[in-house]
């Protein structure tokens, strides 16, 4: 076997390397049909950013008066250098899925553009990028409210484990401070205690 063999070799393995779909059901359960239409859509995400180790999909239904927001997916995808998050929301699992599906493509596009100047050196594109991040000021578009019960960092550990979340803001009973858990890239976690400055 030559040089180029094993380095044709090594670039299908590349190309064939299947990305972990998580899929999670919320408040639901999701029938066989929601899982094969989610791994449809959303398992080919691979093939167009290579360094995606995991994605993860959540899906939900909430309470609401409007049937339109009626179902909520979410789509989380992580690699290396890349973190992409999306939300849509249906009035079934599967309008819910194509609007984030729909989402996910522009943020990948974006994301693929902003490699590509990159490693061109574009220095057209970068300050055409500042300048639209300076004329769109972004603005907080939703705000979540909860009630927080004192617990131990144990108990924190599991509720944010049991509810599938990469952070977790609770009242932490040892030192009686709002604090901020999350999970490392390396699998463990971290904690941040805020102070007055």
């Amino acid at each position: 076997m030559g040089i180029g063999a094993s380095q044709r070799d090594l670039k299908e393995s590349k190309r064939s390397k299947r990305v972990e779909l998580k899929i999670i059901g919320k408040n639901m359960k999701l029938v066989p049909a929601v899982r094969q239409y989610i791994e449809r859509k959303l398992g080919k995400l691979g093939r167009h950013l290579p360094d995606i180790t995991e994605s993860r999909v959540e899906v939900s239904e909430e309470k609401t008066r409007s049937p339109q927001q009626r179902f909520v997916v979410q789509v989380t995808i992580e690699g290396s250098s890349t973190l992409l998050r999306g939300e849509s929301r249906g009035e079934t699992p599967l309008e819910a899925i194509d609007k984030v599906v729909a989402t996910m493509d522009r943020q990948i596009e974006h994301h693929k553009g902003k490699l590509y100047d990159k490693r061109r050196g574009s220095l057209f594109a970068r300050s055409k990028l500042s300048k639209e991040a300076e004329t769109t000021p972004s603005s907080v578009v939703k705000v979540k409210r909860f009630a927080v019960k004192p617990m131990p960092l144990a108990e924190a550990i599991d509720q944010m484990e049991l509810l599938g979340h990469d952070f977790f803001l609770f009242f932490n009973a040892d030192n009686e401070e709002l604090n901020l858990l999350y999970r490392r890239k390396d699998g463990n976690y971290g904690l941040i205690e805020p102070e007055l400055g």
